[in-house]
């Protein structure tokens, strides 16, 4: 049974969790740690950039405290010009930007100057003009500046994503006075377009501190020459899979623990894959590996697990064209609650992971660990921090990108070797639990804001606004 949320006083001093949006399908590593931080007694409030919000939710969700207050709602930047995006959405933002302006003229006029200065530095040409996208920013911190000082008892903001929401985080923090930190993920840092004109850095100079989730990304940040603490915090497992895992891991074994002989006759092989329908998840070498795998006379299937993106329509083209309609099924994105019954059904889970050209990649995704401590073997590449998790040969096992042909033969080695594939998930569970404990992350996390609310409560104990 999960502990009860530990209930602050009603004056507690709040973190301030800023997010692009809430709740998301593909993000329940955030909503996870939002509710474990909660749990062990850290207040937080939720403030979310966009008005967007899924249909669908993880079960965890519902049990967040935290209420999220949504900024108001804008039309796109794409295709008009900033007096006439401005003539439509500026109404909204006005009667918050007198409210700041009356609480903290000389922050926003040094937010204003931020903001300006770098729609310049921006710019795609010498001659073009600023970057309209950070007036839209710029407001937006407006409206968190607003919310922020209606709340009265945030002492730190905490932005998840360092490319926009940490722009905003950090535009309101400069109005506010209020100091900030941020979580890095994957593209928002290693993508040049997304912090153009060296904005990494200079968010990455002001903030207090930086968290990201895999080693690689720490070495990263660090590189970038800042003198800014960074520190590394894994995802972890999910909330909502934690107590389903835990419960399959003192039950019976999954399907595909038993030996060689059983397993012959438990054909097909089954293949799982949860990611986003995107590039960078690799998913179209698997659908060419579960075409090679066939052409060898395997009886394969391969469910994929994810809500679309920019892959979707070459992943469904590739799968008609290989005739492989009977053999690989699309799912759509499921509840973490959903995932439990197709994870023990799998004998292994393939996720050929690339970096794309414009730097994107993963960092190490969550869902690989999520297989794992159910005991299903992984079979993957070695692309940023991945190999933190998975040791190829121990944990499980690592191919090139990009070659259909090395997945399909480490596919075959898991299914055929029943000593390998059970050393390999046994080792792999055993890492998670030790090294990817999320409790002993939040807790870690928590340490890290907490002491910057101890701080700002000494520095300036007097409330904000």
């Amino acid at each position: 049974m999960a502990a009860r949320p530990m209930q602050p006083p009603a004056d507690a001093d709040h973190v301030g969790y800023v997010l692009k949006g809430y709740p998301r399908l593909s993000e329940v590593f955030i909503t996870s740690e939002v509710h474990r931080v909660e749990q062990l007694g850290l207040p937080l409030r939720l403030f979310v950039l966009t008005q967007a919000e899924s249909g669908d939710r993880h079960p965890v969700v519902e049990r967040v405290r935290a209420v999220p207050v949504r900024m108001p709602a804008t039309t796109s930047l794409t295709g008009t010009t900033t007096g006439a995006w401005l003539r439509r959405n500026g109404s909204a933002f006005a009667p918050a930007l007198r409210r700041v302006v009356r609480a903290h003229p000389l922050g926003v006029a040094r937010s204003a100057g931020m903001a300006l200065v770098q729609a310049v530095r921006a710019r795609k040409r010498f001659w073009a003009a600023p970057r309209k996208l950070y007036l839209k920013e710029w407001l937006l911190a407006v409206s968190l500046a607003d919310e922020v000082l209606t709340a009265g008892d945030v002492r730190h903001l905490h932005a998840h994503f360092a490319h926009g929401t940490t722009t905003v985080t950090w535009l309101a923090a400069t109005m506010t006075g209020l100091p900030f930190s941020f979580t890095a993920h994957a593209k928002d840092i290693y993508s040049a377009e997304l912090n153009p004109a060296g904005l990494l850095r200079r968010k990455l100079d002001a903030a207090r501190f930086a968290v990201t989730c895999t080693g690689a990304n720490v070495e990263h940040l660090r590189g970038l020459g800042s003198p800014t603490p960074v520190h590394l915090v894994y995802h972890g497992l999910s909330a909502d899979l934690a107590a389903v895992a835990r419960a399959t891991a003192a039950g019976a074994g999954p399907r595909h623990a038993v030996g060689t002989a059983e397993r012959a006759a438990a054909q097909p092989v089954r293949l799982l894959a949860v990611a986003r329908l995107v590039r960078k998840k690799g998913l179209d070498v698997l659908v060419d590996a579960v075409a090679v795998l066939h052409a060898r006379g395997r009886d394969v299937e391969a469910v994929l697990v994810g809500e679309d993106g920019d892959a979707a329509a070459d992943l469904r083209a590739r799968i008609a064209a290989a005739e492989l309609g009977d053999r690989v099924r699309l799912l759509g994105a499921l509840r973490q609650d959903q995932l439990g019954d197709l994870y023990r059904a799998a004998d292994v889970f393939p996720l050929p992971c690339r970096v794309m050209d414009d730097g994107d990649r993963d960092g190490i995704p969550n869902v690989l660990m999520e297989a794992m401590v159910f005991g299903l073997p992984v079979v993957t590449t070695p692309v940023s921090g991945i190999p933190e998790l998975v040791e190829d040969g121990e944990t499980g096992l690592l191919v090139p990108p990009e070659d259909p042909a090395a997945l399909a033969d480490a596919v075959e080695r898991l299914v055929d070797d029943a000593g390998l594939r059970l050393r390999v998930t046994a080792a792999a569970r055993r890492t998670v639990t030790s090294r990817f404990d999320a409790d002993l992350m939040a807790a870690r996390l928590v340490g890290l804001l907490g002491g910057e609310v101890s701080r700002e409560r000494a520095d300036a104990p007097v409330a904000v606004g």
